[in-house]
């Protein structure tokens, strides 16, 4: 045994509910193939479902914690964090700079953590003023005490660099190839327009749906995601459905055969987020072969060099964007493929568990040297 993980900031293993989970689901098992005693500390509820390709030799523990949008990242992070202090984990790798107020209770336990930063949480408009504040203030406390950062795109790197003067490693996210897939049913390959993204102000949500009104003229148009907790973009994403036959309404996906047929046969997939690194939809989206429209962003643009078309948020440059792909098969086809080619270049789960497999390993000689 090479020692023990703890992963701390997720909801736990097997879940589907983002990005992190994603990283979890892969590199749980991976790490325990190569030797490590793996622990994987999540919320439960509904989104640890069963799974058949769940590994048995990774340990799930649920801790306490407040399930609300302000203090479940706080109150779990800090359940997780006292029980891995209690069993003397050798290295703890943490989620989302939020933790950062529980990594001197590592620090003391001499604990090593290798932490995921994810993006630049204190500037997304989903939160309000209270909980930017707190999401700075975890940042900076990562900065201080955390033994190693972990950046998912260069871009964040370099805003880390520029705010807190401290360097780390960039390790993105993988997506894979699912090969050829069916149709899903009531669709027409390349017919149709795709978003998949969380409902928050910073993934264009509402710009998008401004367009899709004037787009489902011409185009089934499917969203799928949601807030998660309900609310005005919920309803408004109900009522178009409701009334419009072009316009339909997944919600959230976890069948990741369904997601990934809906990517490949997509004639457009709008990416509107804007304030993450390398978002993990995004890579999965061009493993899969979509043709991308994305917002013209820094992160984005870093993904996909120039295997998409890009836009800025607005409702009428939407608009322009996805008419222009949905018009044009042969654009379709050649960002499709070019998306495809880019992912299996750069964007592997092998080469990501890799990374994080070196660094944990590292930290861990460190820590017992």
């Amino acid at each position: 045994m090479r020692g023990s993980v703890a992963i701390i900031g997720t909801r736990g293993y097997p879940s589907y509910y983002g990005g992190f989970e994603t990283l979890v689901r892969r590199l749980a098992p991976y790490l325990s193939d190569a030797g490590w005693d793996v622990t994987v500390y999540g919320r439960g509820g509904e989104e640890n479902i069963d799974d058949p390709e769940r590994d048995p030799t990774v340990e799930s523990v649920v801790t306490w914690g407040l399930e609300s949008k302000s203090l479940s990242t706080l109150s779990f992070g800090l359940s997780a964090t006292l029980d891995t202090v209690r069993r003397r984990h050798d290295v703890a790798l943490v989620m989302n700079v939020a933790n950062g107020f529980w990594l001197p209770l590592l620090k003391a336990r001499g604990i090593p953590s290798c932490v995921n930063v994810d993006g630049i949480e204190w500037e997304r408009a989903k939160w309000g003023r209270g909980a930017k504040a707190a999401f700075r203030m975890g940042a900076s406390l990562t900065a201080k005490y955390a033994d190693h950062l972990i950046y998912d795109a260069q871009g964040i790197a370099d805003r880390w660099q520029e705010s807190f003067g401290k360097s780390g490693t960039v390790i993105s996210y993988g997506g894979e190839d699912p090969g050829a897939l069916g149709v899903p049913d009531g669709l027409i390959s390349r017919g149709y327009i795709l978003m998949v993204a969380r409902f928050v102000p910073e993934n264009t949500i509402t710009e998008f749906l401004d367009a899709a009104t004037s787009l489902a003229r011409d185009h089934d148009v499917v969203i799928v995601g949601s807030s998660g907790y309900g609310g005005e973009l919920d309803e408004r994403v109900a009522a178009l459905d409701a009334g419009s036959e072009r316009i339909h309404w997944y919600g959230h996906v976890s069948n990741d055969a369904l997601l990934f047929a809906l990517w490949q046969h997509a004639g457009a997939y709008f990416h509107g987020h804007s304030v993450g690194g390398t978002n993990p939809a995004l890579v999965q989206a061009m493993a899969c072969g979509a043709p991308i429209v994305a917002r013209d962003t820094v992160f984005n643009r870093e993904v996909l060099g120039s295997c998409a078309v890009f836009v800025e948020p607005t409702v009428v440059s939407i608009i322009r964007g996805i008419s222009l792909l949905m018009s044009d098969s042969e654009m379709q086809s050649k960002l499709s493929s070019a998306a495809r080619s880019r992912a299996a270049e750069s964007y592997t789960w092998d080469s990501v568990c890799a990374g994080y497999l070196g660094l944990l390993e590292s930290s861990s000689v460190k820590s017992r040297s």
